[in-house]
């Protein structure tokens, strides 16, 4: 097992005493916080968290862990994720670390490799990291062009099967809009997500048909009871905002479904009252926001022998502030879109506080992990700290802040159901038979 900071006791019931937990994360628990951070108790019985009380007051006949006030968290969601992707850098590398060079390295690899047994391989290897990490809620797109569709969702209802005591996961159909036209691929993938209870996706592209694709696919996901999940505007170019003409296709459907949007990189750079218009749009569609800090920082305004001039994320804060739903999820693995990543949700929030300026104060910066993520995939019962819930919880030894943020708190201890989990991560030498290494 990796190295933990303490070791919970192996008994039915117990407390974790003098903990600090982000208040975020909180629920029926009013205390007094500082910087967002409360004091408590947790006290744990036969895997649920029975009781959170004040320091000091939990029973004393339960045997109890002295957290010395280092922090509790819930499981984390991890809302916008590429499992079928995941670890083919070595296999094809995006050797200049481009948009365009992703892309025709994913589909090249895609249409000599994406086997069956390759892709459950790769994503059970993912998973078995961002479990160790203390991941409870995955979604993950996966390439649904023909006839990769079939094949790709097949595995993952097998997996999702397999895991679902450890991981709830969510899939989400990725494909180009403008393949819509042919009816039959069509018809066949919205048969495919629906039969797997998937989620319907696509990447939007400025052109004179995206009103008539936007109105298909939306018309689509209501007449088979499916949410939408879309790539958006993932460009530095501010003449791409298709995030304007997704609220107004929202809108004008009537859409009553769940809608959420990724990326939205070029809002950033739109002028204010563009800007803001299409945020106002957003927030009165209903759309929810998730931004992909460290591939987009690795992406966007990418020029050789040049340093790029802006960070490439979204207006999270604007769209937080208008009442938009907003997260923050880690995006690629070890692939062309982006080289590095181990799906640990810890790693993301440390960067996106640096990234996005979730910091001074850090009060709330703790939901876009936790509590925002799970209530817009729809499963508002996992990252939250709630009498009554399954003690699936990760225990930091970090205190403040400045210590959690400071380093990537490789010690801590997960719990599932109150017990404490392996968190081995898999050596990576398990895939050099997948990735001809």
């Amino acid at each position: 097992m990796s190295h933990a900071f303490m070791s919970p006791p192996n008994a039915a019931r117990f407390v974790l005493s003098n903990a600090t937990v982000p208040a975020v994360t909180l629920s029926g628990f009013p205390a007094p916080s500082s910087e967002g951070l409360v004091k408590a108790d947790i006290v744990v019985a036969d895997g649920l968290i029975s009781d959170i009380r004040a320091p000091g007051t939990a029973p004393v006949e339960y045997a109890k862990v002295d957290m010395r006030e280092g922090m509790v968290w819930p499981a984390f969601a991890d809302m916008h994720t590429h499992l079928d992707k995941g670890h083919i850098w070595e296999r094809r590398s995006n050797p200049d670390g481009s948009f365009m060079g992703a892309l025709d390295a994913v589909r090249t690899d895609r249409e000599a490799n994406w086997s069956a047994d390759d892709v459950r391989k790769r994503m059970e290897f993912s998973l078995r990291s961002a479990y160790a990490h203390g991941t409870g809620l995955i979604r993950t797109h996966l390439d649904s062009l023909a006839p990769q569709h079939r094949i790709s969702f097949e595995v993952f209802a097998s997996v999702r099967e397999a895991w679902k005591d450890k991981i709830a996961l969510q899939a989400v159909a990725l494909f180009p809009l403008d393949s819509m036209v042919d009816d039959a691929f069509f018809a066949d993938l919205l048969r495919v997500v629906r039969d797997t209870g998937g989620l319907m996706g696509g990447v939007t592209q400025m052109n004179p048909d995206l009103e008539g694709q936007l109105d298909k696919l939306i018309r689509a996901a209501a007449d088979n009871g499916l949410d939408i999940d879309l790539h958006v505007d993932e460009t530095e170019d501010r003449e791409v905002l298709t995030l304007k003409a997704i609220a107004e296709a929202v809108l004008r459907n009537g859409f009553t479904g769940k809608v959420t949007a990724g990326h939205c990189c070029s809002l950033a750079r739109q002028d204010e009252d563009v800007a803001s218009a299409t945020i106002e749009l957003v927030a009165k569609a209903g759309i929810s926001i998730v931004s992909l800090p460290m591939c987009n920082m690795y992406l966007q305004d990418r020029h050789a022998g040049r340093t790029p001039r802006w960070r490439g994320v979204t207006l999270l804060h604007e769209l937080a502030a208008a009442g938009v739903p907003t997260a923050v999820a880690s995006d690629n693995t070890r692939d062309p879109f982006y080289a590095y990543g181990d799906l640990d949700p810890v790693e993301v929030f440390r960067e996106a506080v640096r990234i996005l300026h979730l910091d001074h104060p850090l009060d709330t910066a703790a939901r876009v992990i936790t509590t925002s993520p799970a209530e817009i995939l729809g499963r508002p019962d996992i990252g939250r700290i709630a009498v009554g819930s399954p003690a699936d919880l990760v225990l930091f030894s970090a205190r403040r802040w400045s210590e959690f943020l400071s380093r990537p708190q490789s010690d801590r201890v997960v719990l599932r159901k109150g017990k404490v989990i392996d968190r081995s991560l898999p050596d990576y030498r398990e895939l050099d038979s997948v990735i001809g290494a």
